[in-house]
């Protein structure tokens, strides 16, 4: 066969849409032909074959003279990659390079397609260009990290003779790499090898979050009584850090610290977990075990670091008198004096086997005299009473009945 009859027979066996397409020496890549086209693209290739839609491509189909064309390799993706450049003499040839390597390619000439793009498919490497229209490169990049779908995502930033200021604004933006244009086609895939495997790393680490974050929601739904206890905790907690201006990844360890503060729970008895009244000796002494239980099940995730001192010391007291490790004063870590406010003031705000739910107010009363026993931090209290004064949207505790009196201090769920 000569090119013209490997074109025709590709054209007859797949469909109507029709693209460029790389034509290769045996074992060789791009290089043997891409010097030959008269386009200034570093990609261009000057053959045009049919390209069949979701994929679907026909065998590879081989020259007398030991060329063969390929159109996309069989077998599952190696990856989702997004494409976005408005110059179709970029994104193309993007395109059909990255198809040739074995990656699902995604496509879009402006940034409002590209961003609806990422809301909609999962991709794990955008490649966007700066200067797109309706939205630039460097918008989306700062829309795709800020939001929690898609924070994870790398994204690359390309730029045409990319200078120090684009590159600047890219970081900025929070882009994970940039690259120049023309891009060098060993540059790129580098890095986007090189992406793949940490986008696939951080799916790892999400998944183990997930488990993590499902086995906590687990341990609270056994108790009908703390039912969204967790989430206002989290909601509270953040929100005090916010207040007196802790930087936003201790805020982050706050928010979701306060849903797995208690996960370690999970090894204490349902009889105990469930008792209404107070707990004998012995059974205290295995309820205290789930600050260390729930510091060993999270320990071996890194991106857990800060959150970690918040489920060992969420129980200690100001005067030492708490657990696992007599902590006193500014021993405490300060994220766990945050959360353990916000803990004991939801436990009191709502109805318990053994009590009924406080007032605000009256909960804020016993919570203040605790602190003059020694319990909390006295300055955190009045910061989040002052907070919560001013800040109604904040979530309010479920409250079915309110009998107007504190509950004794043996038999308060915090307490546990």
């Amino acid at each position: 066969m000569d090119l013209s009859e490997i074109t025709g027979h590709v054209s007859r066996t797949s469909f109507a849409a029709f693209v460029k397409c790389a034509v290769l020496h045996t074992n060789k890549l791009l290089d043997s032909l891409v010097n030959q086209g008269q386009n200034s693209s570093p990609f261009e290739i000057p053959i045009r074959v049919s390209f069949a839609p979701s994929d679907l491509c026909p065998p590879p189909v081989r020259s007398r003279e030991g060329m063969e064309i390929i159109v996309v390799p069989q077998g599952k993706p190696l990856a989702t990659i997004l494409v976005a450049d408005d110059d179709q003499q970029v994104r193309q040839p993007l395109e059909y390079l990255l198809r040739l390597q074995g990656y699902r390619v995604l496509t879009a000439d402006d940034g409002v397609q590209a961003l609806s793009l990422l809301e909609e498919q999962p991709v794990d490497v955008a490649l966007l260009d700066v200067g797109m229209p309706r939205e630039s490169g460097f918008s989306v990049c700062r829309a795709v990290k800020s939001r929690s779908a898609t924070r994870l995502v790398p994204v690359v930033l390309m730029a045409r003779l990319g200078g120090a200021e684009d590159r600047v604004h890219s970081v900025e933006a929070g882009a994970d790499d940039f690259l120049s244009k023309p891009v060098r086609k060993e540059e790129l895939l580098a890095r986007v090898k090189s992406l793949v495997r940490l986008k696939r790393i951080g799916d790892e680490l999400e998944t183990a979050e997930s488990v993590l974050f499902t086995l906590a929601g687990s341990i609270e739904a056994k108790d009908p009584y703390t039912a969204g206890h967790c989430e206002r905790v989290a909601r509270y907690a953040a929100r005090l850090a916010q207040q007196i201006d802790l930087p936003e990844d201790l805020i982050l360890a706050l928010r979701l610290g306060g849903m797995i503060h208690d996960i370690g729970k999970v090894v204490v008895p349902d009889q105990i977990l469930l008792k209404p009244g107070p707990l004998s000796a012995d059974e205290r002494r295995l309820m205290e075990t789930h600050t260390l239980i729930g510091e060993q099940i999270c320990a071996p995730l890194k991106s857990f670091g800060n959150i970690l001192p918040i489920i060992r010391s969420h129980h200690e007291h100001q005067n030492g008198s708490g657990y696992p490790d007599h902590l006193t004063g500014n021993q405490i870590p300060l994220t766990a004096r945050i959360l353990q406010i916000a803990d004991v003031y939801d436990a009191l705000t709502t109805d318990r086997p053994y009590r009924a739910a406080l007032s605000s107010e009256q909960a804020f009363s016993t919570v203040r005299l605790e602190a003059d026993r020694g319990w909390w931090d006295r300055k955190l209290v009045d910061e989040l009473e002052g907070l919560l004064k001013n800040s109604p949207e904040l979530p309010v505790a479920p409250q079915a009945s309110l009998l107007g009196r504190p509950a004794p201090l043996r038999m308060r769920y915090c307490a546990r």
